[in-house]
């Protein structure tokens, strides 16, 4: 199951909080925590408090454990861009963007879990399982001709396509619509 945490609106330049971004991702979250812990980049901090939030959202809202987590996404999007203005040489000014960025962590499972593995043989495939084959095999066929705008299909499984008054090159000239 995945859970997801936001941050937004950080005084970070995109750039700059990607390269601690990258180093996280795919890692066990008490590995990552490690890595921010001992990064000496200024992203590093805001980034392990996503973490530590994104960790309890787990906990707490989805009943999982924090040692079969993993850091499944993250990815960083540039935000809102400050325009701020210095004065130059000449009465002159010059701007100077001040970026921010926002921040979306996902967490997943390592091995899932039991109450989500039996929900999911839980599922529908029981009715595909009473039909048989070749009735599976003849429903796939009507949808096949459907979806290529063939007229009917006959008894004995062969699929003809629709008959037209005019084909080929006088098919061609006398259309209704041009094409």
């Amino acid at each position: 199951m995945e859970v997801k945490a936001y941050l937004n609106n950080l005084r970070i330049s995109a750039r700059k909080v990607r390269l601690a971004a990258n180093l996280i991702r795919g890692l066990d979250v008490s590995e990552a925590k490690v890595q921010l812990k001992f990064l000496p980049k200024r992203a590093a901090e805001p980034i392990l408090k996503l973490l530590n939030s994104a960790i309890a959202n787990a906990e707490n809202n989805f009943k999982l454990s924090k040692d079969n987590l993993y850091v499944f996404k993250i990815f960083v999007d540039s935000g809102p861009i400050l325009k701020r203005w210095m004065p130059r040489a000449f009465g002159r000014t010059a701007m100077i963007k001040k970026r921010t960025s926002h921040i979306t962590i996902i967490l997943d499972e390592k091995a899932a879990s039991k109450i989500k593995a039996k929900a999911k043989k839980a599922e529908p495939k029981e009715k595909e399982l009473e039909k048989p084959f070749e009735e599976i095999k003849k429903d796939t066929a009507i949808k096949g001709a459907a979806r290529k705008g063939w007229q009917e299909i006959k008894k004995s499984d062969k699929i003809t396509p629709k008959k037209k008054g005019l084909g080929g090159l006088a098919g061609r000239i006398f259309r209704r619509k041009s094409i």
